[in-house]
């Protein structure tokens, strides 16, 4: 991967977190206040799923960028990785589940079928990005065996020569 994109992918994920604590500062506490009229439980909740789902994107964010600085110093392949990518795989199946439980949520409610479909759609898709980053996940296990592989038989070689 080369600097540009790395430099660029770095750009779009703090610009992301950049939002993400502007909605937590001002679109949270609006939400909180434009369902005045609601029940309190479902106050809490909506704003609760709102809430929590802006702090697993923070979270995916961050681990990303972690990744991305291992990717620079050439360590991404290594074991400690995997708790990055672990997280991240926490992270997306969280949203997953926060989504599913905004579309029962407005199922519940007076939110038109199509809507409710939606907000279900993208946990299907969040829940299916959590397994893609799981094969992921798997392709760094065998390149790290790889590189492993590779290093021994480098240094077998230099013992014959």
């Amino acid at each position: 991967m080369g600097n540009v994109t790395i430099l660029a992918l770095r750009i779009v994920i703090a610009l992301a977190l950049a939002g993400s604590v502007v909605v937590q500062v001002m679109i949270v506490p609006a939400i909180w206040n434009d369902l005045v009229d609601a029940s309190p439980a479902t106050r809490i909740t909506v704003v609760s799923i709102v809430a929590l789902g802006v702090v697993a994107m923070q979270v995916f964010a961050v681990c990303v960028w972690m990744l991305l600085t291992r990717v620079r110093r050439g360590s991404v392949f290594s074991e400690s990785s995997f708790r990055y990518v672990d997280v991240i795989v926490g992270a997306i199946s969280a949203a997953a589940v926060l989504a599913f439980g905004m579309g029962v949520l407005l199922a519940q409610g007076e939110a038109a079928p199509g809507v409710v479909g939606l907000v279900c759609g993208a946990g299907l898709v969040l829940a299916g990005m959590a397994l893609l980053v799981v094969v992921m996940k798997a392709l760094l296990r065998q390149a790290i065996a790889r590189e492993r592989e590779a290093t021994a038989l480098r240094a077998e070689l230099d013992e014959v020569v």
